[in-house]
């Protein structure tokens, strides 16, 4: 499908950030890194940006990780973001245009849950509020799964489909009655808190209007967060919720998916104690996003071995890689290639392949071109 934003000038881009109650890893540094890529791909492009990330700064996982730990959840929160923000300015990952946290939209939440009971959407059970799933025609149509598979993972990645105030175990909660210990605020329906799915949709919406022009993440968050949060965002508004979906495929670890639950992780920041970001960055991005792939430490020696080559190279004519001559010739030749490579879904690897026989051929490319080239996927050479 040919990207086509509703404003030719300026795209929206919302990505689903972290749930600040552990390090970074590198399952997450591959969606932030892909994002990045797709950011500095459009720029370079001529057209305006405007990337939002959120925080998931109140749900269950950071609920019982505080917990556990006996701290209270936003300082845990506050430690885990400040631990984020500096594995991805290492890995120079730009910051976005708006950050928001979870509880910065309440009322938001709050606004929008009522308009979806309203609407015949919702309904309440007890102190809590669900969407009803089977009201809504746009259900499905992101996953493209069959019911018994939606009850399988929707069990495994905190639907609660056991809750006996639902109506039907694939609704989703909107609004949940708040628990002894945990952090509520009040609503009409009682003091409680937000589910998951409704938070995202309130501070994309709040954030960056009706309709997205590029919404994502990892690709375990098609079903059921995407999902839902495109069926209650579309309910709510009658408009088209995302124009470009992108999911970026699961990092594995010993042949399982990389993830806190399953405890499988390489953590950035232990990466780089040891290794220029740099580095971390090319071994994390060398596999096509939309591909899953196996980590395994020599991706790091092969991606320290392709940034010296690429390095000599560029140092043919002393352009150092962070500096932007003229953009005079850019019609053909390595950028030429590159810019089309990442115009056919953002196809990294082949830009890499691209830089790798620039290198090895002296007449084929200059040292600036090179550098600027391998700047367009963020490595400075």
């Amino acid at each position: 499908m040919d990207f086509a934003p509703a404003d030719p000038s300026l795209v929206t881009v919302y990505t689903c950030g972290i749930t600040p109650y552990d390090a970074t890893h590198i399952g997450h540094a591959a969606v932030f890194l892909t994002f990045d890529v797709l950011r500095r791909h459009l720029q370079d492009s001529g057209v305006s940006v405007r990337c939002v990330r959120n925080i998931t700064d109140v749900d269950d996982d950071i609920l019982r990780k505080a917990a556990e730990l006996g701290v209270h959840y936003l300082d845990l929160a506050a430690e885990e973001i400040a631990r984020f923000r500096a594995d991805m300015a290492a890995l120079s990952v730009a910051a976005p245009a708006s950050e928001p946290r979870a509880t910065s939209a309440i009322p938001e939440i709050l606004s929008l849950v009522d308009v979806l009971l309203e609407r015949g959407y919702a309904y309440q059970a007890g102190g809590s509020v669900y969407f009803e799933a089977a009201r809504s025609d746009r259900y499905g149509q992101l996953s493209h799964l069959d019911r018994d598979v939606m009850l399988r993972l929707a069990a495994e990645r905190g639907g609660r489909t056991d809750d006996p105030a639902k109506r039907d175990p694939l609704d989703f909660v909107l609004w949940q009655e708040a628990k002894p210990g945990e952090p509520s605020w009040e609503s009409r329906w009682g003091a409680g808190r937000p589910g998951w799915h409704v938070e995202c949709s309130a501070l994309a919406l709040r954030e960056l209007g009706r309709s997205i022009d590029i919404h994502g993440g990892g690709a375990d968050l098609i079903f059921p967060h995407h999902e839902c949060e495109a069926a209650q965002s579309e309910a709510a508004t009658g408009e088209p919720f995302v124009r470009h979906w992108m999911h970026v495929a699961m990092v594995r670890l010993g042949g399982e998916k990389m993830s806190k639950s399953l405890g499988n992780l390489i953590f950035v920041s232990d990466l780089l104690k040891t290794w220029e970001p740099d580095v971390v960055r090319l071994a994390v991005l060398s596999h096509h996003y939309r591909e899953s792939w196996e980590w395994e430490d020599w991706l790091l020696d092969a991606a320290s071995a392709r940034i010296r080559c690429w390095r000599e190279a560029a140092s043919r004519d002393d352009i150092a890689g962070d500096r932007e001559p003229e953009r005079a010739g850019d019609g053909d030749g390595l950028l030429a290639e590159v810019r089309a490579r990442l115009d056919d879904d953002l196809d990294v690897p082949g830009v890499m392949a691209a830089l790798d026989e620039a290198a090895c051929h002296p007449l084929s490319a200059s040292g600036s071109e090179i550098a600027r080239a391998a700047n367009l996927i963020g490595i400075r050479l």
